[in-house]
This record gives structure tokens, C-alpha cells and sequence, in this order.
């Protein structure tokens, strides 16, 4: 139903504009018309979600019409994001940005994104910046609605859940993005670029690592004791599909992303980030295997201070096998010994080490460089091949409006967080994972299983 009021919008707008003038002078200067618009609804308004809402604000054709979230508002003065969020401080900030222009707009807000579903009859799209453990839940129930849907990563909390996810996105036809932004910057293109034309040789190693580790640094285990649930929070919704336990404020907000039950620890936070120029560039499919050490406490609460990932991936063409090394919790990979002193590596990074150089690029997608310095200043720049975004939003946006998929859809999104789950999954059994895909189980290791398909409350299944 949604793709045929689409194309119907479409069609009969372009009719419109051919018969009579463009918008553009109809309604002034930036004026987009409803028939052009994207309708938003903001699923989890956390500190990502707010990130997300403010990027949306700037694309004239994108307009966050209601807002759901279990909790009312949000302190994050002691994290990285500051201010305040939460659904009645993120439904003002909208209702102040669109009002701007149209003074008479009011954003809907809902405790339970469900009871929104049913209520927004106008609503084209979903973002949904949610906890890990209720990226699945969310999106699925969305893209059966009808609606487009931009997922926050790691695309989900389990392997089971990240191909059930791509399943339904094929069924329903919806547009889709996950949210690793690099993947539209220019850097990764380049670094792709680069690769294909030779620029260090054929590549054997891949390191890439963040500085970043646990939000509770002194924490071990479950934390105590129990703490009474804030004002203004359903903490029952918020914990969704896993089994009631007591508030904390270990685990929000943000931090929750220390605990396996809501979150993937530092690797599902950045990885499907500092990955992806591997994945993209080496066409990394399933790896062989998967090894993984932590570093510091953790057990089977909750996640380390940081950790080494060893992923092993077979042949692919003519591309011999390459190993690819994942570092967190402010570890990190040695220069080789040519190269020491000649640059230091930045906190995080992403490290490319080929039979005739190496390349050193930033997280996140960021711009590569080759080292030594006079290699990088040598080479002769290979002619653009990929194309280039106008932003991993505005990517989304257009699909939404029936153009090209976008370029972390469902189906690239889940080859990612499958990665990162599967790192987690040797870190957490302690075990050397070699997967088989087709029959989603990790040969060997069947204590493996709860966290391969996940465990759910009643009513809360996404089968």
C-alpha cells in the first residue's frame, strides 16, 4: 500500500508541476510540498536518537511528525552527547524547528511505539534509535506496517534476528538504512578506490581499533542494588523482550551498552563503523573463523573493558586470504617495524597492510593516506569509480521517495552485524567460532545457541 500511494504522489505530482508551475514559486523560497514530504516517526529518543532527529532537521524534504519512548526525559550531562533528551524534551525541539516555518505543527508523542503505529495513519517512516535489544522488534513490526525504516547498528542483537530482519525487509519492498554513517562519506569510496587500483599491493592484513571501552568502568557483574524506577520511565517497556529485573542506573541511558542483555559492548558499538572500509574493499563475506580475548573483567552480564578479535577470512576470487584484527578498550596495533616513527597511529584507525605498502585511515570511513609519507605524496590518485552521497540520511531519504536502495540497506547492514555478533560470540563462550551460516549455528560450540537465536519474553517474539 505504501509503494502504490508512492508512485501515485509521484505521478500525479509530476503532473501537476507540468500543468501549472513549480512549487518552488508557489510556496517560496525552501518550500517543499506535503505530497513531497517524508513522514518520520523517531522510535527511541536517547542521545542517538537526538543525534539522528538534528541530522534529519536539515533535509527540507524529511518532517519528525511524533516521537515514542518509554521515558519522558533523559539526563546526559555525564556522557558524551550532554544536554537533555527523552520524548517530551525531544517533542519540543521539534515542535521549535518546524514551527519555524509552519507555526501551527505539532509533533505526537507516545510512550509505546505501538500504539503509534495504530494511531499515525500519515506516516511514511520509522527511525529507530533504540537500545540494541529492540532493534529487531522495532523495525520488524514497522516494515509489516508499511513503513520505511533507518535502523540504528549493530542491525540487531543476534544472528537469527539480523536475517529475519532482511527477510522482511525483501517481503514488504520498504526502503531501508542502517545507521553507519561513514558508509556514505567520501573516505571510504577513496579508500576502496585505492585498494581496487593497487595502491599498496594485494592486502593480507586489516587492523582496525577505537579507543573507546565500558561506560562503568568499576562494575562487575549485575549491578546493585536495586534502585526504584525514575518518574516518567515504563521501565517494563523499555525492557521489552527480556525478562523483568530491577531498575539501575548502570543501565540508563546510555550505558546499557555494557550489558548482554541490552547491548553489544564496545565491538557491536563501533564496528559495523570501523569494519565496514574492510568489508567494502576486500569483498569480506562469512569468515572461517573467529577468535576473541578480553581484556579486563567480564562474565556472562556483562562486557569488557576492551578486547582483541581475530577474524579469518578464505580466498575470494583471486584474493588471497586476509586476516582482519579488531582492538578496543584503548589497545591497539604496532606499526610495521619500517614504518615505526614514521607516523604514530591516531586513537582509532583503521590500518590496510598490502605486499607493497600500507594504509593508514581514519574510523568511521575516514580519509586514507599511505605511508611513508613519500609513497602517499607519489602515488597518482585513481579517477573516482564509486559514486559519491549527498549523506547517509539524505541516502535513505531519496530510497524512501523511490530511488536506488540505500547503501547500508537491511540486507549490507546485517553482513556487518554479523561480524561484530560473531566476535561477541567467541568472546562471550571463550571458544573459537567457525560458522555455518546456512544452518546458523557455530560447529562445536552448542552453549552458543541462547545467543545465536536469542531468548524472549512472551509477547514479545518477532517470529
Amino acid at each position: 500500500m505504501q509503494t502504490t500511494r508512492r508512485k501515485f504522489l509521484q505521478s500525479s505530482s509530476a503532473a501537476l508541476v507540468a500543468t501549472f508551475v513549480p512549487r518552488h514559486v508557489l510556496g517560496g523560497a525552501g518550500h517543499v510540498a506535503p505530497s513531497d514530504r517524508v513522514n518520520i516517526a523517531l522510535v527511541g529518543a536517547g542521545g542517538q536518537g537526538l543525534s539522528n532527529l538534528r541530522r534529519l532537521f536539515r533535509e527540507a524534504d524529511a518532517r519528525v511528525v511524533a516521537v515514542a519512548d518509554p521515558c519522558k526525559h533523559y539526563s546526559l550531562e555525564n556522557f558524551y552527547y550532554g544536554g537533555v533528551s527523552g520524548r517530551l524534551p525531544v517533542k519540543q525541539e521539534i515542535e521549535k524547528h518546524y514551527q519555524q516555518q509552519d507555526p501551527g505543527f505539532q509533533c505526537r508523542d507516545y510512550i509505546d511505539f505501538r500504539e503509534m503505529l495504530e494511531h499515525e495513519a500519515g506516516l511514511d517512516a520509522v527511525l529507530c534509535a533504540t537500545p540494541d535489544h529492540l532493534h529487531a522488534y522495532v523495525s520488524i513490526r514497522a516494515m509489516r506496517a508499511g513503513k520505511h525504516v533507518y535502523c540504528e547498528k549493530p542491525l540487531t542483537h543476534n544472528m537469527w534476528e539480523a536475517w529475519e530482519i532482511v527477510r522482511v525487509a525483501e517481503e514488504t519492498g520498504v526502503a531501508t538504512q542502517m545507521g553507519n554513517q561513514g558508509h556514505a562519506r567520501d573516505g571510504i569510496r577513496q579508500t576502496c578506490e585505492w585498494i581496487w587500483d593497487g595502491a599498496i599491493g594485494t592486502v593480507r592484513e586489516v587492523h582496525a581499533w577505537v579507543p573507546s571501552g565500558r561506560w562503568n568502568p568499576k562494575l562487575v557483574g549485575r549491578p546493585t542494588p536495586d534502585m526504584p524506577v525514575p518518574d516518567g520511565l515504563n521501565w517494563d517497556l523499555w525492557l521489552g523482550p527480556r525478562e523483568p529485573r530491577p531498575f539501575h542506573t548502570a543501565y540508563a541511558p546510555v550505558s546499557w551498552r555494557d550489558f548482554w542483555a541490552f547491548g553489544s559492548g564496545t565491538l557491536g558499538d563501533f564496528g559495523c563503523h570501523d569494519l565496514d572500509a574492510a568489508k567494502w574493499a576486500l569483498d569480506l563475506g562469512t569468515p572461517t573463523s573467529v577468535e576473541a580475548y578480553p581484556a579486563g573483567p567480564m562474565d556472562e552480564e556483562i562486557t569488557p573493558h576492551g578486547e582483541i578479535c581475530y577474524f579469518e577470512f578464505p580466498a575470494r576470487g583471486d584474493q588471497p586470504p586476509v586476516r582482519v584484527t579488531w582492538y578496543d578498550g584503548g589497545l591497539k596495533p604496532s606499526l610495521p617495524t619500517e614504518l615505526i616513527g614514521e607516523t604514530p597511529l591516531s586513537g582509532r584507525g583503521v590500518l590496510f597492510v598490502g605486499d607493497e605498502g600500507v594504509m593508514l585511515c581514519g574510523g568511521a570511513g575516514g580519509d586514507p593516506k599511505l605511508l611513508p609519507e613519500t609513497r602517499d605524496k607519489e602515488y597518482v590518485r585513481p579517477e573516482q569509480t564509486l559514486p559519491r552521497t549527498q549523506g547517509h540520511h539524505r541516502d535513505w531519504l531519496d530510497a524512501c521517495k523511490g530511488g536506488a536502495s540505500a547503501g547500508s540497506n537491511f540486507a549490507y547492514g546485517a553482513r556487518l552485524t554479523e561480524l561484530v555478533l560473531l566476535g561477541n560470540l567467541a568472546l562471550r563462550t571463550g571458544k573459537k567460532i567457525r560458522w555455518n551460516e546456512e544452518q546458523l549455528s557455530a560447529e562445536g560450540v552448542p552453549e552458543a545457541e541462547p545467543m545465536i537465536h536469542g531468548t524472549y519474553r512472551d509477547g514479545w517474539g518477532i517470529g
